[in-house]
């Protein structure tokens, strides 16, 4: 069947071809994270769970994990760490992967059960034919009870190769980046309290069954007869404040030089940031009014995105009257969609 031309398809190229646009100068723009240091998995990892499921490639500089019938796998960082860059590139399964969780995370729930800390990236696998979706979480001082997720597609297929996903931890931020175009910003505000990440972490990375609610909310769970399911890591960087896991204390500065990371997001980064959010974001805790007739008290609302995620799914993201923030106007051909 021949396609037809329309002014909208005209104007859908258009648009997807700036965004995209877009994104490629984010590479240019934060070549400075691509200087930082790649770690061995010997001098900054260690086997997790997983017996065999974890094997060990180029010279131990990237780490194949995988999910089969018997269990998941993962590793964990040697350190713990307060503030820094944390980075993977990451190359996901392909093919059926319902009900599979690749998560890249930093937490503290083994050293403080009830009031742990965690900054998340999820990347929750689906059916044939539809693409992998990723979640970002954050919690502080054990909220377990208030989950600030959001969750995009993405403008590539990730299992397709390798794509590297960061975390950026400071004293007053977190940023999530996909192929270092920054996707969310959590600022350490009055109203979140002590719900802001703020003690000790590990980094975590691990392949498992999460079949109750991945998918679907457990519609379509794991297939073991597309299994195994490997991920693979490599460009593995731990840029952060080691912390001595007795005494709790660092020395930041002395590890983290002024310049070394990024320390904020830039205007530029912003323009990426809300390209990327107004076209790939399908889910934000802010916005669920079926979770929070009234939004956590840390939530900023953007009548754009609004009217996006409503359109998106009005039961979850409702209808009704919220005061919502405008934001600065940028150049239209930079963010034209």
């Amino acid at each position: 069947m021949s396609a037809s031309w329309s002014p909208k398809s005209s104007l859908f190229f258009f648009a997807s071809c700036t965004f995209l646009a877009v994104l490629a100068a984010g590479s240019s723009l934060e070549s400075s994270n691509s200087d930082l240091p790649v770690v061995s998995f010997d001098e900054g990892y260690t086997h997790l769970f997983g017996d065999d499921n974890l094997v060990l490639h180029g010279d131990g500089k990237s780490v194949h994990l995988t999910l089969d019938e018997r269990t998941g796998s993962g590793f964990v960082s040697q350190d713990l760490y307060l503030h820094g860059f944390f980075s993977a590139s990451i190359k996901l399964p392909a093919d059926y992967t319902a009900g599979v969780v690749v998560a890249f995370y930093m937490s503290n729930g083994d050293i403080f059960e009830k009031t742990h800390d965690e900054i998340d990236f999820e990347f929750l696998g689906n059916i044939r034919g539809k693409e992998w979706r990723v979640q970002t979480n954050v919690y502080g001082n054990g909220s377990v009870g208030v989950g600030r997720e959001e969750r995009y597609n993405l403008w590539f297929d990730p299992s397709d190769d390798f794509h590297q996903y960061s975390i950026l931890w400071t004293d007053s931020l977190i940023v999530f980046y996909v192929d270092n175009v920054p996707i969310r910003e959590v600022k350490r505000t009055d109203a979140m309290g002590g719900h802001f990440p703020s003690k000790p972490m590990t980094l975590y990375a691990t392949i498992w069954d999460g079949s109750n609610w991945a998918t679907n909310g457990g519609k379509y769970r794991v297939n073991y007869k597309y299994a195994p399911y490997i991920v693979q890591f490599s460009d593995l960087v731990l840029h952060g404040c080691a912390v001595d896991p007795i005494e709790h204390s660092s020395a930041c500065d002395a590890v983290l030089p002024s310049g070394s990371i990024p320390m904020a997001v830039t205007r530029e980064q912003r323009v990426r940031m809300e390209s990327f959010r107004n076209r790939h974001m399908t889910y934000s805790y802010c916005y669920d009014r079926a979770r929070y007739k009234i939004p956590p008290p840390e939530c900023v609302l953007y009548a754009k995105e609004a009217k996006r995620l409503r359109s998106f799914d009005p039961v979850t993201f409702g209808q009704g009257k919220r005061h919502f923030a405008k934001r600065r106007h940028h150049h239209a051909s930079a963010i034209s969609m």
